[in-house]
């Protein structure tokens, strides 16, 4: 099963304030939130646990599962660039994101969708057969492009519809192709 966590709140998730690369740690209702994840999910035992390199998102997975996690900047936020730390309710959006052509630094949508998409592609081809606990900590943006790869991207493109809330998770599982195969 394949555990997909949101970090937990930080003062700029409170203040309403875009949260890229330059986010904050886990307030003190982001720490709260992850204990009762990890209250929730006491019970599983987690053979791997992988990270965003964000702080909030690594603390939130070894929090949860009382393991050191496993950075990988595939996993990292969407880059938001200047966007970054400005009130949600101030920015210019081009539909889910920051407009690049006002703000400069915002990462391309689809190279964000393969470099997420390429870890899932790599974790299921090394671990898609096996019965296997994997929590994977990150974003709003990150947790709702690991849905769309199980669910495929909508057709509107917002990825972020697949994205839990601060502190809570979805699960997945890979299909495996002895039983299953894409089409």
């Amino acid at each position: 099963m394949i555990y997909v966590i949101r970090h937990g709140q930080t003062d700029l998730n409170k203040e309403r304030k875009m949260q890229g690369r330059m986010g904050l740690p886990l307030n003190e209702h982001g720490l709260e939130q992850a204990e009762a994840l990890r209250n929730r999910l006491q019970n599983v035992h987690f053979d791997f646990v992988f990270s965003s390199p964000q702080e909030r998102a690594m603390q939130t997975a070894e929090i949860v599962t009382g393991l050191k996690a496993i950075k990988d900047d595939r996993l990292d936020v969407f880059d938001l660039g200047e966007a970054d730390r400005l009130s949600v309710n101030e920015v210019k959006m081009a539909g889910p994101i920051p407009d690049p052509s006002v703000y400069k630094g915002v990462e391309n949508p689809n190279d964000f969708v393969k470099r997420v998409f390429s870890f899932m592609n790599e974790l299921e081809s090394q671990h898609g057969n096996r019965e296997l606990n994997i929590l994977i900590a990150g974003h709003r943006c990150t947790t709702g492009c690991i849905g769309a790869y199980f669910a495929g991207i909508p057709t509107d493109g917002n990825i972020l519809s697949f994205s839990s809330d601060t502190g809570d998770y979805k699960t997945y599982e890979f299909k495996r192709s002895e039983i299953l195969h894409r089409g």
